[in-house]
């Protein structure tokens, strides 16, 4: 199980209404770089199709019907979080799903992924757009929230989570996954004032999204940009940036959120600077050195290689130790791993990581 505190006394104080056991958690104290008794760590996709019990539920479930049915949610949720003993639980649900109150029509197709149906091609398809101005369409995200809340440890927090705008618009425009992002890139160079209109919009649904995540009992939100590092940096600087700063300045100051993506080495500096306490890190970047580019008023979460947990118990062991000894117990280290997990991990693969870190930075 997850320890239940740290030894060292929290440095701020705890807010009215919150409870001193979610504030005073080793995850919590990382988000805001107190020191720690023991490195957290929690595991994106703790939930998912590596463990027999998920497989089996989703024989009988559709994908969307799980995300959309908030006993269901909770149930993985919570069996995930318990199972592993980690540090933070995780909302399951998906990135994709607020882009159906915006109009689009989403279906996840066995062995394709997710697909969108009238994906955008011009400017008259972005001024369609439903407007989303509260959260009533996806009601059953926050009743899932308050539902977990309700069933997790009271030490335990919560994560909520969205997709970035830049990936939300990539979906968006391909229609699904893709490679190169040509269609995304192109539609973005070519008409500006369309890019920003989309980019606008979906800032505005995510912040609406993520605040009635909040409300309904997350303690920290993770925004996922996995496809931003197909971008050079001035085109981050330029198409993303403004949008990213306005969306973390409508998101509660009091929240921790944890800015991630995958390939950024390139644009680490930008994501700081755009907002989020907590730097996510893929596989790609040498934790300790990447921190010391970051400065000191960042914590980082991070950045096992997934594909490490396929190995051997000795060499998990080792590739942890070498990212906890690059930490160097520095306050503001969530251990993770660099994306998620793989369906193809052995869950007891998955345990052994846990318990070494936990373990090791005890």
């Amino acid at each position: 199980m997850p320890p239940t505190s740290s030894s060292t006394p929290s440095s701020s104080p705890v807010p009215a209404g919150t409870d001193p056991r979610l504030w005073n958690s080793p995850f919590m104290r990382a988000c805001r770089r107190e020191p720690n008794a023991v490195t957290p760590i929690w595991l994106m996709r703790q939930a998912g199709r590596y463990m027999i019990e998920y497989r089996e539920l989703r024989a009988r479930v559709g994908f969307l019907e799980l995300c959309k049915t908030p006993e269901l949610a909770t149930e993985v949720t919570v069996f995930a979080a318990e199972k592993l003993g980690v540090d933070a639980a995780i909302l399951f649900s998906d990135i994709l799903l607020i882009l159906e109150p915006l109009g689009f029509n989403l279906e996840f197709s066995k062995g394709e992924g997710p697909v969108i149906h009238n994906p955008i091609r011009t400017t008259a398809d972005v001024d369609r757009l439903r407007p989303f101005t509260d959260c009533a369409p996806l009601d059953f995200v926050p009743a899932a929230v308050r539902q977990i809340r309700s069933a997790l440890a009271p030490n335990l927090p919560l994560i909520g989570f969205a997709g970035a705008p830049f990936t939300l618009a990539c979906y968006a425009i391909e229609g699904g996954g893709s490679r190169h992002y040509d269609r995304a890139k192109a539609f973005m160079y070519s008409d500006p004032g369309a890019w920003n209109a989309l980019m606008s919009r979906l800032v505005d649904a995510t912040a609406v999204y993520l605040n009635a995540q909040v409300d309904a009992g997350c303690q920290v939100l993770q925004l996922f940009d996995s496809w931003v590092g197909t971008l050079a940096p001035r085109d981050y600087r330029r198409f993303v940036f403004p949008h990213m700063k306005r969306l973390f300045s409508l998101l509660p100051e009091t929240t921790p959120t944890i800015h991630f993506g995958t390939d950024t080495g390139s644009l680490l500096e930008l994501q700081r600077d755009a907002g989020g306490q907590v730097i996510g890190l893929d596989w790609r970047m040498e934790l300790g050195p990447t921190w010391d580019r970051l400065g000191p008023n960042v914590a980082i979460q991070g950045n096992l290689d997934p594909v490490v947990l396929l190995s051997n118990r000795t060499e998990i062991e080792s590739q942890a130790r070498i990212i906890l000894e690059s930490a160097q117990g520095r306050p503001g280290h969530i251990f993770n791993l660099g994306h998620g997990i793989l369906p193809s991990t052995p869950v007891d693969h998955a345990l052994a990581l846990i318990d070494f870190v936990h373990n090791w930075s005890h």
